[in-house]
């Protein structure tokens, strides 16, 4: 690699144990998730509606980052951020203790309090995971930190999510996933050892335990007393989640009703869309010049519209047969190749979208308020990506509209969104204009 390469990062103590660490929990974090929903499909008897426990899965992981991140983000103030990681991920394996054992016994309550557990401990750990980046990194390497840290998380995800489907294969599952979830929480802890001290940036904050109060205190601190870029960016990346869970919730029906695929064709399209993600991420350094610079996310989100209309425009172009296509059968049709492109410029432009915003971000908070203001961005996140699974199933469920149509609606409004955007902080199109490099 060129000594100016963003991957340079990785051969650096200074970034190397993070990204290991947090590399490892996303990745062990999809491991049990996965293992779970396959666990209620095939293997965990149940009264219950599968369907209603997945859902309701779902919703157990994500409620922890409305409770927790606030306290995260105090926690991320008042001590210093890398022993706050190395507690977190200590944690981990005490969790993945009790994972294993549930595993182990098939106790299906039990797997579910410790999917809760793991939601709160990713909302603990997300506040530090970003705020510890500005003070081990120079301005000019934050964008290349952040692609970096967005290409690992999906491929983690990715990686971790075919990783139990290959465990949950073996007659021997339940050994095996907790043999991985607890191998993986003690790797992430033993890579936490390596990450370089760093000093406590507001110990005086007092910490609030009122989960309400403080979460409006805190988004208080990120929507309105930051300055309009920063608040801005804060709804962008968390509209850019609302569309992002947006899709990747309809994969499973898209894939089914429109491209007539089986279930590994949901998995090569959830592949595309993270090896986009990954790419975008990765560009971003090269095409910004190492600078953090806004001019990328105007171009992100006229990506995500374009491609977003173009999937709608290709959707049920798939010849119809009596059998569900295969990811090789399918990709020897024709109009496949269109909906995989699609696919791929949705990764690659939310990667355009999403990087530089993390980066400016951290750039433009003080040290003493940063992880507050990224415990903000967590609790706008998950917020939006509940309004989305409402927002889809009111559409689909009520309004009757197609999965197809609502990719148009989601894409007329991320124009929308847009507007409101780029006219509220016309940084954004003047960065575009001065040109990328600048």
């Amino acid at each position: 690699m060129a000594d100016h390469s963003q991957f340079r990062l990785l051969g650096s103590r200074r970034f190397l144990p993070y990204f290991v660490t947090q590399f490892l929990g996303a990745f062990n974090d999809n491991v049990f998730k996965q293992a779970l929903v396959l666990a209620i499909l095939f293997r965990v008897g149940s009264t219950m509606d599968p369907n209603v426990l997945i859902n309701f899965s779902a919703l157990l992981f994500i409620l922890p980052f409305f409770l927790f991140s606030a306290l995260g983000g105090q926690l991320g103030e008042k001590y210093p951020k890398h022993r706050l990681i190395r507690l977190i991920k200590f944690g981990e394996i005490l969790i993945m203790l009790f994972g294993s054992a549930s595993v182990l016994l098939g106790h299906l309550p039990m797997m579910l309090a410790v999917l809760f557990a793991m939601g709160s401990q990713s909302a603990l750990f997300g506040p530090v995971k970003y705020s510890i980046l500005p003070l081990h990194l120079a301005e000019r390497e934050l964008l290349g930190g952040n692609a970096l840290v967005e290409m690992g998380t999906f491929l983690a995800i990715l990686g971790g999510t075919l990783f139990a489907g290959l465990l949950m294969s073996s007659d021997q599952w339940a050994w095996w996933v907790s043999l991985a979830v607890l191998g993986f929480a003690l790797a992430g802890f033993i890579a936490s050892l390596g990450i370089p001290a760093t000093a406590a940036a507001l110990p005086s904050l007092q910490l609030d335990w009122n989960i309400l109060r403080q979460s409006v205190r805190t988004l208080h601190l990120g929507l309105v007393r930051q300055s309009k870029t920063v608040s801005r960016s804060l709804l962008a990346n968390s509209w850019f989640w609302f569309l992002g869970a947006t899709y990747l919730a309809q994969i499973p029906g898209f894939t089914h009703e429109y491209l007539h695929g089986d279930e590994s064709v949901v998995t090569l399209i959830l592949a595309v869309f993270s090896i986009g993600i990954a790419t975008g991420s990765l560009l971003c350094e090269r095409l910004t010049g190492r600078v953090v610079s806004l001019g990328l996310v105007p171009v992100g989100a006229a990506g995500l519209t374009l491609f977003g209309l173009l999937l709608w425009a290709g959707a049920g172009q798939i010849a119809v047969g009596l059998d569900q296509l295969s990811w090789r059968e399918l990709l020897h049709q024709p109009a496949a190749w269109w909906v995989m492109g699609c696919i791929l410029g949705l990764g690659t432009f939310g990667g355009f979208y999403i990087v530089p915003l993390y980066a400016l971000i951290q750039a433009r908070t003080d040290d003493h308020e940063r992880s507050r203001v990224i415990a903000a961005n967590n609790i706008l996140n998950s917020l939006l990506m509940v309004i989305s699974a409402v927002f889809a199933m009111f559409m689909l469920g009520v309004a009757g509209v197609s999965i197809p149509q609502l990719f148009l609606i989601i894409s007329l409004l991320n124009v929308a969104f847009a507007i409101y955007l780029f006219t509220s902080v016309p940084e954004f199109v003047q960065r575009l204009r001065l040109g990328a490099s600048r």
